[in-house]
C-alpha cells in the first residue's frame, strides 16, 4: 500500500490569511491510501555478534501491513543482501534470491544462503566467517512496485592492535598498511572497532590508518606528546589523507583462530632463521603478530619469554602483570626488531587445525 500526500489549497471567505503569504487562505494535507498491503521489512536484532570461522544468521523478515504472512502478494519476491561501505555511498553485492534462482557474489560464494524458516523469512546465513565479513549489511525485499529495507551489523569478537614495520614509525601508505595487516593474520580495523578498543583501555600515541582511509589514534591518558595534557581522552582524528603519498602506522583487527599458538620449548636460544626452522620441524609455522594478540586477548595466554615472530619482531604476551614481566599492565610486550642473527630469543609457533 502506497501513501500519497496531496496538498490541497482551499480559498475560504473570511478565513485568516496564511502567515507570510496573503494569497493562501487555507491549506490542508490529505492522505490517500492505495489499495493493497504495504511491504514492511524488519530485522529482529540490529547487531549480531560472532567470531572468525563461526556461522551466523543475519535476521530479516518481511510482512504486509494488513496481513500476517507474505503469501497474499501476487508478485514474485526478490531478496537482495548487500554490504554497506563506511560512507553508505557504495554497496557490495552479497546474495540475491528470486523464486528458485540464487546467486552469491565475490568472497561470499559458497558461504551464504537464505534461512527460509517461513514464507516471510529472508534471513541470511553466513558460514565460515572471515575477518573481512565484519560490517553493516542491508536486507532489501522487492515485490512488484513495493520495496523496503533493514540494516543489520555483524560484529566480531576480537582484538585491535597497533602495527608498524621494521622500518619504524610512520612508514606505511594506506595500501602498504592493508598488506601489513593481512601478513599478520588480520585486517585493517574500522573506526567502530578502534573506538570499542579505546573504551576497553587501548592507549596509543602513534597515528594509524583505519579501513575507511582515515588516520586516528586512541588516548585514554592525555599527555603532552599525545595532543596535550589538558585535552580530554578520546580517539584523536587526523582526518583523511592521500592513500598513496601519506605515511602512518596502522591499526589491525584479528579474531580467534582455528589452531594452536604456543611457545616452543627449545634447549638453546635461536636466531631468526633457526626459529623459523624449529617451528617447521615441530610441524608448525612461526607465529604472526595477529596470532600472539589473539592468543593473549581471547585465550588469556601468558608467557614471560621473549620470542621471535614471523615479521622479525620479538614479543611476549602477559595476561597477569608481575615483576620483571609487565609489572603495571596486561599487554603484549614489544622488545623490538633485533638483528636476525642474534641468538638471544626463543620462538612462538602456530599450528593450524584442519
Amino acid at each position: 500500500m502506497k501513501t500519497l500526500l496531496l496538498l490541497v489549497l482551499i480559498s475560504a471567505c473570511g478565513a485568516e490569511p496564511h502567515p507570510g503569504n496573503s494569497s493562501l487562505e487555507h491549506e490542508r494535507i490529505i492522505h490517500i491510501q492505495e489499495n493493497g498491503p504495504r511491504l514492511l521489512v524488519v530485522a529482529e536484532q540490529a547487531k549480531i555478534f560472532s567470531h572468525r570461522s563461526g556461522n551466523v544468521t543475519l535476521p530479516c523478515k518481511f510482512y504486509h501491513e494488513h496481513t500476517s504472512t507474505a503469501g497474499s502478494g501476487t508478485h514474485k519476491i526478490r531478496v537482495k543482501w548487500t554490504k554497506l561501505t563506511y560512507d553508505y555511498l557504495k554497496e557490495v553485492d552479497v546474495f540475491v534470491a528470486m523464486g528458485h534462482h540464487r546467486k552469491s557474489y565475490g568472497s561470499y560464494q559458497g558461504r551464504v544462503s537464505l534461512r527460509e524458516s517461513s514464507e516471510n523469512d529472508a534471513s541470511l546465513v553466513i558460514t565460515n566467517i572471515r575477518l573481512e565479513d565484519y560490517g553493516r549489511y542491508k536486507c532489501e525485499v522487492i515485490e512488484g512496485l513495493e520495496d523496503d529495507t533493514a540494516v543489520v551489523t555483524l560484529n566480531l569478537e576480537g582484538v585491535v592492535f597497533p602495527y608498524s614495520p621494521r622500518l619504524g614509525r610512520y612508514n606505511l601508505n594506506f595500501h602498504e598498511a592493508q598488506r601489513a595487516c593481512a601478513e599478520q593474520d588480520s585486517v585493517m580495523a574500522s573506526f567502530d572497532q578502534l573506538y570499542d578498543a579505546w573504551r576497553s583501555g587501548l592507549d596509543w600515541c602513534n597515528a594509524g590508518w583505519l579501513s575507511d582511509g582515515s588516520v586516528q589514534y586512541p588516548i585514554t591518558k592525555p599527555r603532552e606528546p599525545c595532543g596535550g595534557r589538558n585535552t580530554v581522552p578520546g580517539v584523536r582524528n587526523y582526518g583523511f589523507w592521500d592513500k598513496d603519498k601519506s605515511h602512518y602506522d596502522v591499526f589491525c583487527f584479528t579474531s580467534n583462530f582455528n589452531g594452536r599458538f604456543y611457545y616452543l620449548i627449545h634447549p638453546t636460544k635461536l636466531t631468526y632463521d633457526e626459529a623459523v626452522q624449529a617451528c617447521l620441524k615441530d610441524g608448525s609455522q612461526i607465529a604472526k603478530v595477529g596470532q600472539i594478540f589473539a592468543a593473549w586477548k581471547l585465550l588469556g595466554y601468558d608467557r614471560c619469554d621473549a620470542g621471535w615472530l614471523a615479521d622479525g619482531s620479538v614479543r611476549y604476551p602477559i595476561s597477569r602483570p608481575r615483576k620483571r614481566c609487565s609489572p603495571s599492565e596486561a599487554a603484549v610486550r614489544f622488545v623490538g626488531f633485533p638483528d636476525k642473527k642474534h641468538k638471544l630469543y626463543g620462538v612462538y609457533c602456530f599450528r593450524a587445525y584442519n
